[in-house]
């Protein structure tokens, strides 16, 4: 049966966007926002920080498996934080060889590493002869920085390292998010590999979806900003049914009313509308009644001004 992933999305999916999402339904499992790896062997509180989940048996409160993601280029490093977060019990382990991001990347980490097979070869056996074998070791990459030139190589060193499944973003890092995605070349990628991979890049609907794995030959997809935007997609796809705006939100308002009572628990009163405005910027693409309540919000500051909007808008949408 085809798997559903949730997406490591740095500054977006928390602990807390991923406890809402998941609770909503569908995924086998999801991947934490990166731990940066650079100069020394981090202290367990550095994962719980990232992946609070890890003092729940590494499950979201669905019971949804959380998959800690790293981030670095030295392989010995790699390893000796591979086996720090392995003593929390992790449901998995994963590389990042995908980010763009210009800081993340000067600093040789992420998508930059995409240059050098070799080390990327290095970094998946150090990581996976450090991680006790009933952890699973994954690994994302894109497609490579300016070109995908060496995609094919770069995924047969992970997998000559160790790495027991990979994740591949259709873009390179010169794309950034632009579409359309290259699925070709995750078809071309799985073709040249033994190892599961899963076709990650452009998904928003189901007809994407089903586009996707049809584009690719993959059986499972990772979903990114497609379920941040629609938080009901997976759920869909399970079920095989379109959009319904109208009996959508009803759910999404809980959801929303959910995510905002976590929030305001997790950050300061002043930080909170934030992160409330920035999910619901996403969601607008999908459900018009979040374009009606992130115009209502967009001039607020502070949590005390959103709450009693938020309530009277829920009061008066609908559901």
């Amino acid at each position: 049966m085809s798997r559903l992933i949730l997406a490591p999305m740095e500054g977006l999916a928390d602990d807390i966007l991923r406890d809402v999402l998941t609770r909503a339904g569908g995924y086998d499992w999801c991947v934490t926002e990166f731990v940066r790896v650079s100069t020394t062997v981090l202290p367990p509180s550095a994962f719980t920080r990232v992946s609070p989940e890890l003092t729940r048996a590494s499950r979201t409160r669905a019971g949804t498996p959380v998959r800690v993601q790293l981030l670095g280029s030295d392989p010995d490093l790699l390893a000796a934080n591979a086996a720090q977060v392995a003593r929390l019990k992790p449901a998995g382990i994963d590389l990042n060889f995908g980010c763009p991001a210009p800081l993340v990347n000067r600093k040789g980490g992420g998508a930059a590493l995409l240059e050098e097979p070799g080390l990327l070869h290095q970094i998946a056996m150090a990581v996976r002869a450090a991680v006790p074998e009933e952890i699973p070791v994954t690994a994302k990459m894109r497609l490579g920085i300016r070109d995908t030139h060496r995609a094919l190589d770069c995924a047969r060193a992970l997998e000559q390292g160790g790495v027991q499944e990979l994740v591949v973003h259709a873009r390179t890092k010169a794309d950034g998010y632009r579409p359309p995605a290259r699925w070709e070349w995750v078809a071309a990628i799985r073709g040249a590999v033994r190892l599961p991979v899963i076709a990650n890049g452009e998904v928003w609907t189901l007809a994407d979806y089903r586009a996707i794995r049809a584009a690719t030959g993959c059986d499972d997809v990772m979903l990114g900003r497609g379920a941040v935007a629609d938080p009901l997609l997976a759920r869909r796809i399970r079920a095989g049914g379109a959009a319904d705006p109208a009996a959508d939100w009803p759910i999404l308002k809980e959801m929303i009313a959910d995510f905002w009572t976590q929030v305001q628990q997790k950050v300061l009163p002043t930080q909170s509308p934030g992160r409330l405005k920035q999910w619901l910027g996403m969601m607008r693409r999908a459900h018009p009644q979040a374009e009606q309540l992130f115009k209502a919000l967009r001039p607020l500051r502070t949590a005390q001004e959103v709450s009693p909007v938020l309530t009277r808008h829920f009061a008066t949408s609908g559901g």
